[in-house]
């Protein structure tokens, strides 16, 4: 049996999936620790990238579905017990839901993602890793400069330099022996050891087989995503191609994922049996560009008619959009982008330039300006600047203006 599903039913399931058909608390409601968690459980993880012009990546999700929140809810979640968060390579580097961390094992095992010197340093030097280890058994949570700066001095030893303290703590933290007890001001890892930052519970559970986990992390995908291809589970957490076909196979025997065609697609998709199909979504949210419902790209692409890169690695002069530009979510639609900065220092959010899509509605403009507020608030910043590009960027300045009239 398989399910036929046009586009726009698609797009609703999916976003309903990922938390936008559930109301942000109201601006008598504080955002608690329960909504954190429960963003926590449906999205599994969120992506940290280093790049801060706007707000680091892993802030961003909550704020998207929450609205103006706490941050110190997330640093609590991921730096304090009951930690419900604990940081791993998911998607790509991430916090990751502390209850995924048996399915994680198998990863952790095989090192199959490793790379450069992370592989090397232990194949070169598995006396030097040893020791490093030790440091952080002994004197845990330490960063790699701590542990820089007690390592032996002498050519004698190891011959060690900082870039091989940091590849055996990386070698150390993909393989499971160390973790992340939290991150410093200047956001570099404190690494410590499992026991002593992992919740007892899931250290004490059986180990899941690899296929297991494969079951257990493309069944997540799924719900998280709603209808996806098979690269879209695969992609969610970035899975092996082979692996992930088996756990699809198995889910479907068991009914867990169900067959799907979705109306211009080119290739099978798979509907969780839990999805839910929205009649009517009204949303509206700024997104990260390492938000997972806009991270794969082609899936973006296909279910919003949207087609975004990020910016960052372009040369100045050959961006079409800008730096940092954010998918600005409305109703169902992805309807506009805009560039923004936050200068902290001047207490500004920045707004360098503003672009609708050609289905963007007449409100898009006047809602953008409120969504821009709100993160401004969120951020501390006093007022926001606006753009001076891109087809959007007079209407949403008159609407900007007009808040301050």
């Amino acid at each position: 049996m398989s399910e036929s599903l046009s586009v726009l039913q698609a797009r609703r399931i999916a976003l309903a999936a990922q938390g936008f058909t559930r109301p942000r608390p109201g601006p008598g409601a504080d955002v608690t620790a329960r909504h954190v968690t429960r963003v926590i459980e449906r999205l599994g993880f969120f992506q940290i990238d280093s790049v801060n012009v706007l707000a680091r990546a892993h802030y961003m999700p909550l704020f998207s579905r929450l609205g103006a929140y706490d941050v110190e809810l997330l640093h609590r979640a991921a730096g304090r017990r009951p930690r419900r968060l604990f940081e791993y390579w998911a998607h790509e580097a991430a916090l990751v839901d502390v209850n995924l961390w048996q399915a994680f094992q198998f990863r952790m095992d095989s090192g199959a993602r490793m790379w450069g010197g992370m592989a090397r340093i232990f194949q070169d030097k598995p006396e030097f890793v040893a020791w490093v280890l030790e440091e952080v058994r002994e004197h845990g949570p330490l960063t790699a400069r701590e542990v820089e700066h007690d390592a032996p001095r002498s050519k004698d030893n190891w011959g060690w330099n900082w870039s091989e303290v940091k590849a055996a703590l990386e070698y150390l933290f993909y393989k499971g022996q160390v973790t992340a007890a939290r991150r410093n001001s200047a956001f570099e890892r404190v690494y410590d050891l499992p026991e002593r930052v992992i919740p007892p519970a899931q250290l004490a559970a059986p180990r899941l087989d690899p296929a297991e986990a494969h079951r257990v992390l493309v069944a997540h995908a799924g719900r998280a995503l709603g209808v996806g291809t098979a690269q879209c589970l695969r992609d969610y957490f970035r899975m092996d191609p082979g692996a992930t076909r088996a756990a699809i196979e198995d889910l479907v025997d068991t009914g867990e994922l169900v067959p799907a065609t979705i109306a211009g697609w080119n290739r099978p998709a798979y509907l969780h049996r839990d999805a839910v199909q929205p009649r009517k979504v009204s949303a509206r949210a700024l997104l990260s560009p390492f938000d997972p419902l806009v991270f794969e790209r082609t899936r973006t692409e296909r279910l919003f008619d949207f087609r975004y890169r990020i910016e960052i690695y372009v040369p100045a002069h050959k961006r079409v959009h800008g730096y940092y530009v954010l998918p600005f979510l409305l109703g169902d639609r992805l309807v506009a982008r805009v560039d923004l900065k936050a200068d902290r220092q001047a207490g500004l959010l920045i707004v360098h330039g503003a672009w609708a899509e050609a289905h963007a509605p007449e409100r898009t403009a006047h809602e953008l300006a409120e969504e821009l507020r709100l993160i401004a608030q969120w951020l501390g910043l006093r007022s926001v600047v606006p753009p001076s590009k891109g087809d959007l960027a007079g209407e949403l300045t008159a609407c900007l203006a007009r808040h301050l009239d």
